[in-house]
């Protein structure tokens, strides 16, 4: 008979048998696969009646799951990604619009992605995130440990894309949709002993229209325009690389135990006039069209019956219902906004939900108010104000809303006639709720975040154009700022650039710019400050030819245009930690201009 065995041996097999429980618990959790498209409509599918349009891919993971009919999103793609990464409303995140940093919401936001890999989850953010591009407001600051796509708003070129893998740049071959799901393909392949946490955001059909013959072709042939054809052919392309990753899921086993979710980011763009399913409204309006997207969920293992739920739900019940279902305990600390939905997914009766009110902001600036809505099971309530209807084209014009309308979607789901005068109690009550709602989910404040930067996780970091702030008369090269633009008419010497740090780690900081700047105008002098420090260079010659673009629509080449950059080493600097102003300003201009600026590269030494 064996004696007591020794105490540290006793230690390591107690420790061995509780790793080996926690590894069976982790083998037991259910895999996640959220897949995001960017532009994508409710009504952009074959199985919401489409006319010309077929997903049969997409249609049959709606059938064989759990289809939610009535379920909501932002009207932009940037505050949908922070709501559904968090369960929380997104200007409670800090985001408040699709670009100028806008987007970024605050790293101290606990995401899906940090919950799950707390709990031994591997995690995967694949194709386009939206919500920040220096760490720690990158993916990888916000729990995903295997990231590649892009961190802003949309990419000009998709095919043969330069792409980032972690926060280092990586050439691709081959159509961007179809890239994005091979690395998804492969990263699901390579998970064996722990589940994994796979978001698989598509930037696609998000304009620049751009897809291979084979998805254009087909619907030129039918008779539609160049832009609808692209944009229904990089519709289908979608529904073809979901269908390769589901049909490599099931071959690799993990088909059973692994909660597919699919939705959309925001109400359709390029194919709303075709059909919108007899919605009013699209991508940035407060009406239905604007924010009601699909959402199927399936999850073999669970023995779901395949249903359709009709109560209202949102984006920001994604986080607690994927917790609930994988195990993971959401702590009290995270003050999420949204309901875990697994009643509504185990259960085809819905009698005993709860009524809920869910609310709509289109972002434009750090004040407004408006555009804004309101939606219960019955009414939509709504404010617009005349123009662009949010986002990076339009500003801030609260003063000039409109009274509130009032829908009877039950009655009226195409929302044709304004019943507030019917119903003054209902739009004072919902306008109550609407203006509580927008005070409590903005009361921390709202500003643009400043830029990160000295990170050893994110060393050297690029401070892009759209991140700045300038003096008239420079702006941008394609209007409002979008992600891949630039700075251009810098013809005064009173205009200054300038971006807002927060520097992490004090040293020498090697600055760089990337530029372009026509023979004629080179000469030019430029000062670098920061603080009471500051470097002077001149401006050589620079062209920054244009690169040609697979656009197929005439927008695309207006908006979306790529250049050649020229770099030049400016020097260096001493950063201390903390608020910086880096500020480049001309002190001599040699021609009309001084230069056009696309970024600022710093390294830290």
């Amino acid at each position: 008979m064996l004696g007591n065995p020794h105490p540290l041996l006793w230690l390591f097999v107690c420790s061995l048998y509780s790793l080996l429980l926690q590894a069976g618990s982790a083998a037991e959790r259910p895999n996640v696969l959220l897949i995001l498209t960017d532009d994508q409509g409710y009504g952009d599918l074959g199985i919401n009646g489409h006319p010309f349009l077929e997903t049969p891919n997409l249609d049959r993971l709606g059938h064989a799951g759990v289809r939610f009919e009535r379920f909501y999103v932002n009207s932009f793609c940037a505050p949908t990604r922070a709501g559904l990464l968090t369960g929380r409303w997104p200007l409670r995140t800090g985001c408040h619009g699709v670009t100028h940093n806008r987007e970024a919401m605050r790293s101290s936001e606990m995401t899906l992605a940090e919950l799950l890999q707390q709990n031994g989850y591997r995690t995967a953010c694949i194709g386009k995130w939206h919500n920040g591009e220096q760490y720690p407001l990158t993916p990888a600051g916000q729990g995903f440990e295997h990231v590649f796509g892009f961190n802003n708003g949309h990419w000009n070129n998709y095919f043969d894309a330069t792409l980032l893998r972690g926060h280092h740049q990586e050439s691709t071959t081959g159509y961007i949709s179809d890239v994005l799901t091979d690395e998804a393909m492969r990263f699901v392949e390579q998970q064996h002993s722990a589940p994994f946490f796979c978001y698989l955001s598509f930037n696609a059909p998000h304009s620049p229209y751009q897809v291979p013959d084979r998805w254009y072709t087909p619907f030129r042939a039918r008779g539609l325009d160049e832009r609808l054809s692209t944009f229904f052919g990089m519709c289908a392309n979608i529904d073809h690389n979901v269908g390769r990753l589901l049909d490599r899921l099931q071959q690799s086993g993990r088909a059973e135990n692994t909660i597919v979710v699919f939705l959309t980011d925001n109400g359709g763009t390029a194919g709303v006039r075709t059909w919108n399913a007899g919605m009013r409204g699209s991508k940035t309006s407060v009406h239905e069209g604007g924010s009601r997207v699909p959402l199927f969920i399936r999850w073999p293992a669970a023995n779901w019956s395949a249903h359709t739920v009709q109560p209202i739900c949102a984006q920001i019940d994604l986080l607690p219902t994927l917790c609930d279902l994988c195990g993971v305990t959401v702590p009290a600390e995270v003050a999420v906004d949204g309901l875990s939905l697994r009643p509504l997914l185990e259960a085809e009766n819905s009698a005993s939900w709860p009524d809920r009110t869910l609310f709509t902001h289109n972002p434009i600036d750090e004040q407004n108010r408006y555009p804004g809505a309101v939606r219960t099971q019955r009414w939509r309530l709504v404010r617009e104000i005349p123009g662009p209807m949010g986002g990076s084209r339009a500003v801030n014009r609260d003063a000039d809303a409109g009274a509130w309308q009032l829908y009877d979607m039950q009655a009226d789901p195409g929302q044709t006639t304004d019943v507030a005068g019917n119903h003054p109690a209902v739009v004072r009550q919902l306008s109550l709720h609407y203006e509580t709602w927008i005070d409590d989910i903005s009361s921390n404040g709202l500003k643009r975040l400043p830029l990160p930067v000295g990170y050893a996780e994110h060393n050297p970091v690029e401070l892009h154009a759209p991140q700045a702030w300038f003096d008239a008369p420079l702006h941008f090269a394609a209007g409002p700022g979008y992600a891949n633009d630039w700075l251009t008419n810098w013809s005064s010497r009173d205009a200054a650039v300038w971006f807002d740090l927060d520097v992490q780690q004090p040293g020498e900081y090697a600055i760089q710019l990337a530029y372009g700047c026509s023979p004629e105008d080179a000469g030019s002098e430029i000062r670098v400050q920061a603080d009471k420090q500051q470097l002077l260079f001149t401006v050589p010659a620079a062209p920054a030819p244009e690169v040609a673009l697979p656009h197929r629509d005439e927008a695309g080449r207006e908006r979306y245009r790529n250049r050649r950059w020229a770099t030049i080493d400016v020097g260096t600097l001493r950063l201390q930690a903390g608020p910086v102003r880096l500020e480049l300003r001309p002190t001599k201009l040699a021609g009309n201009v001084a230069l056009d600026l696309k970024h600022v590269r710093l390294e830290r030494l």
